[in-house]
Order: structure tokens, then C-alpha cells, then sequence
């Protein structure tokens, strides 16, 4: 299908793009008769591919894809014939041939994406080992329904560098007078490719991107976010890896340190680990309002990805 499109990394899209989906996630949340919309996917069938766990994102997709119309066909890690030898190719060139989308989430590289799209239509990244671009899309749409706006937000990520953070990275600087401020622990950081891309986004839009490795003097920011210190599907080497972290716990204190901020959380939460119990259920929290915003902004990805 030559009218399809792909969103497999946040360094593909166009600004026009990213600023549509953010934006059309927002008019979404806005319906408030879902029922009533139209369903631009009706007679498409979408695969849903997941080889790690997933509440969130595998529910927004396979729920944004039937409210949109489509049929829906999942997969999990031990369905597809790659587990007895088939080549990723082959597995392509079949799916390619009968779905008119794929939503994928592994923990490995996402070249392997690119091979799929290669042979699939409308492929889209729902996690890879490098970057989460639709949480990150779900996180802008949850600040612009928030503030009215992206330009000049400013946003202090705590936490460990992950797919989520590089998102962030990737996506943030974009808007004109933002800030995204990253403390992470030493061995911890964002990759250094990342955060120079970060850089270089802040210096084309009038942004600022920066990390630190210590939870010192923090600045006046709107929003405090962090996400789980183990990311789905991956480990850690060094065994006493939790000293390290715990100085960048989010708890009441940190949050009086950044008076009239909100908090946000990608979930799943760990509580008493990354995030206390207070902050994740105190009257600044929106994680769970931005859980929501995961359902509306996958429906945008998807009318963008094969509507649009």
C-alpha cells in the first residue's frame, strides 16, 4: 500500500508530522462520543506483535485499532514461525502480504523494524531497545491538553537514560524555548549519540537539552517525570546497581523542590523504588491521566499511518 507510512524512530518524522499526531490525540481525548465517530479503518486488519510484557501500550493500540474500525490479529512471543528458524524476511514478505499494519515491540534493535517495513505496511515501533517514540507522543499530547501549549515547557526527567528518556530527547527540543533537564546516574545516562542529537535539536529550535549525574540544585521546571529503573527486557551487570539510584528517587522532597510542578510516570511504577507512593497518588501526579492519553495518541498514530 503506497499511501502508507511508518513510525518506527522520532528522527523520521517531519515536525508537520509530530505536531499532527500530538495534535489529533488531543482532539481524540476531546470526543466525547467515541461511539459516534467514524471508522476511517474499517475493512484493515492490524497486527499486534508483542515478544516483551505490555499493559498500556498493547492495550491502547488494540483498542485505538477496533475503535477505529480495524480488525485486529495479536501475536505473542512464541506465536510466528520465527521461533522455529524462519528467517525475519520471509516472516515480512507473509505479514506484509496480509495486514495493512503492524504495531511491534521488542527489546532489540530496531533495524529489524526497518526490515519489516521493507515487506509490511504501516509499521509501527511500539518499543525497541533505543527508543519508545509512541510514549513519547502519548507524553506530549498529555502536556499540550495540560498546558495549551509545548513551546517553553520545561521538564526535569529523573531516572536512568532508557528508551523512554531518549524518546524525550528526541522529541521535546523540537518545540521552540523548551527545556528537558536529565539527571541520571553515572553508567546510567542518556547514549551519548542521543543526547548530542538532543543538543543539536536544542540549538536549531531555541531549546535547551542537558544531563547531569547528580540531584543537586535542581531547576524551576513544570513537569518532574520518571519511568521504572529496569526497563522492560533488560538487565543490569553490575549487582549493586540500586546504590547508585536510590539518591534519584522521586519523593515528597524532591517535588518540594520544584514547587507547583506535576508529576508524570510512564508506568509501570515500582513504588518505594524510582517513585514513593506519595508522589505517584498525590494530588501532582498525572501518570495515570497520561496512561490514558497512550490510547488516544496510538489511534493518531494509526489515522497518520494509514489515513492520512
Amino acid at each position: 500500500m503506497a499511501d502508507t507510512r511508518h513510525v518506527i524512530s522520532l528522527r523520521d518524522l517531519e515536525d508537520s508530522d509530530l505536531a499532527w499526531m500530538v495534535r489529533r490525540a488531543g482532539e481524540i481525548a476531546m470526543d466525547p462520543d467515541p461511539a459516534s465517530r467514524h471508522e476511517p479503518l474499517r475493512g484493515r486488519v492490524i497486527g499486534v506483535y508483542f515478544t516483551k510484557t505490555s499493559t498500556r501500550t498493547r492495550t491502547s493500540f488494540t483498542t485505538g485499532a477496533l475503535r477505529l474500525g480495524a480488525d485486529v490479529i495479536t501475536y505473542g512471543p512464541g506465536d510466528l514461525q520465527l521461533n522455529t528458524g524462519e528467517s525475519l524476511e520471509d516472516t515480512a514478505r507473509v505479514l506484509g502480504g496480509m495486514l495493512d499494519g503492524l504495531v511491534i515491540r521488542t527489546a532489540g534493535d530496531p533495524e529489524e523494524m526497518r526490515l519489516l517495513a521493507e515487506h509490511c505496511p504501516a509499521v509501527v515501533n511500539a518499543m525497541s531497545a533505543d527508543e519508545h517514540p509512541t510514549q513519547a507522543l502519548a507524553d506530549l499530547a498529555t502536556l499540550r491538553a495540560r498546558f495549551g501549549r509545548l513551546d517553553g515547557l520545561r521538564l526535569l526527567y529523573v531516572g536512568e537514560g532508557n528508551n523512554t528518556a531518549a524518546a524525550l530527547a528526541l522529541a521535546l527540543p523540537r518545540f521552540p524555548g523548551a527545556e528537558i533537564e536529565f539527571r541520571t546516574p553515572k553508567g546510567y545516562g542518556l547514549a551519548p549519540e542521543v543526547l548530542a542529537e538532543a543538543q543539536a535539536l536544542a540549538g536549531r529550535y531555541g531549546s535547551r537539552a542537558v544531563e547531569r549525574h547528580d540531584m543537586d540544585s535542581l531547576p524551576a521546571v513544570d513537569v518532574v517525570y520518571t519511568t521504572r529503573w529496569n526497563t522492560t527486557g533488560t538487565s543490569k551487570a553490575d549487582p549493586d546497581w540500586r546504590r547508585g539510584f536510590a539518591p534519584f528517587q522521586v519523593n515528597a522532597e524532591v517535588m518540594a523542590r520544584c514547587p507547583g510542578a506535576l508529576f508524570m510516570h510512564d508506568l509501570p511504577a515500582h513504588r518505594g523504588e524510582e517513585v514513593t507512593a506519595e508522589v505517584l497518588d498525590g494530588p501532582a501526579s498525572i501518570a495515570f491521566e497520561q496512561a490514558r492519553f497512550k490510547l488516544h495518541s496510538a489511534m493518531a498514530v494509526l489515522e497518520w499511518c494509514l489515513t492520512r
